[in-house]
């Protein structure tokens, strides 16, 4: 498996995102249950099917790009083009000296998101710290931390100790990254309404701005057409999350509707498959 993987890192990335729209629409037709939440999510959200659609070859392009960003050997350029979209706002927050929180929902290539943010502001304000959940397997947990782990990318596991990491490098002035549209595991969140549903929402994300005071921002990869690469949009967070740690309901909507409004500006990169509203699972990761 690590060998075909090196062998797609070699990969273009226009003939890596083709192969993977294939399998998008064939993880569609061949699952029956895929295809019904992906029709449930987009139809809870008020998005027409016509515009969620092209989000099934675009699942697909996901997967199909990870060797290429997690291969890519150190000094190398991020896919054939990498652009900004306000990149300023992202430099201003940083330079602030308070610490930058910045969230992004399962929209684009999420994992891009870090690489350029560590390719471009690493250097002068510090890394920036990833939240993931480790895999299960061992071989593929260290394989995947071997490969997010970059120059300028530090990976923070959902457990206390991560946490801990976070605000620690929050308090030194960087950034950190997450996707609150993550279902987090039983006792780590909140229920709270996405697109109108109750969804089980974490609160680490609003418990993060408001423990060390850091400047919320919003960012997702878009994923452009024909593999030509990619441009990070960065914007401003759109209402102020409530000062008290302890309204985690009302954080998590205002997060919510922040996600929300990402999603809505691309619905046909957003991952419609994901299941949102399922009910967590029993951890006791962090308390």
């Amino acid at each position: 498996m690590l060998t075909l993987f090196r062998l797609l890192a070699q990969t273009p990335l226009r003939i890596l995102h083709g192969l993977g729209a294939a399998l998008g629409w064939i993880t569609y037709w061949v699952s029956p249950s895929y295809r019904r939440r992906f029709h449930e999510n987009a139809t809870l959200a008020g998005i027409r099917l016509d515009r969620a659609r092209p989000a099934i070859g675009s699942a697909g392009k996901m997967v199909a790009e990870l060797p290429a960003l997690w291969l890519r050997p150190a000094g190398e350029p991020i896919g054939p083009h990498l652009a900004w979209d306000n990149d300023a706002l992202l430099r201003d927050a940083l330079a602030q000296g308070r610490g930058v929180v910045l969230l992004t929902p399962h929209l684009g290539c999420f994992e891009v998101t870090a690489q350029a943010v560590a390719q471009t502001f690493a250097a002068e304000f510090g890394p920036i710290t990833v939240l993931y959940r480790p895999a299960r397997k061992a071989w593929v947990r260290r394989w995947m931390d071997g490969s997010r782990e970059r120059e300028g990318v530090l990976t923070a596991p959902a457990t206390l100790a991560g946490v801990r990491q976070m605000i620690r490098a929050l308090r030194q002035g960087h950034a950190v990254g997450l996707l609150p549209d993550q279902v987090p595991p039983e006792g780590m969140g909140v229920w709270a309404p996405f697109f109108g549903q109750p969804a089980y929402t974490m609160t680490l994300a609003a418990r993060l701005v408001q423990q060390t005071g850091a400047v919320p921002l919003l960012i997702w990869g878009e994923r452009l057409p024909r593999g030509r690469g990619y441009t990070v949009h960065v914007s401003a967070f759109p209402e102020p999350l409530p000062a008290q740690a302890s309204a985690q309901a009302e954080s998590a909507t205002v997060i919510n509707r922040a996600m929300e409004g990402l999603i809505r500006q691309c619905p046909q990169q957003y991952l419609w498959g994901y299941n949102r509203y399922k009910t967590p699972r029993a951890t006791s990761a962090v308390p």
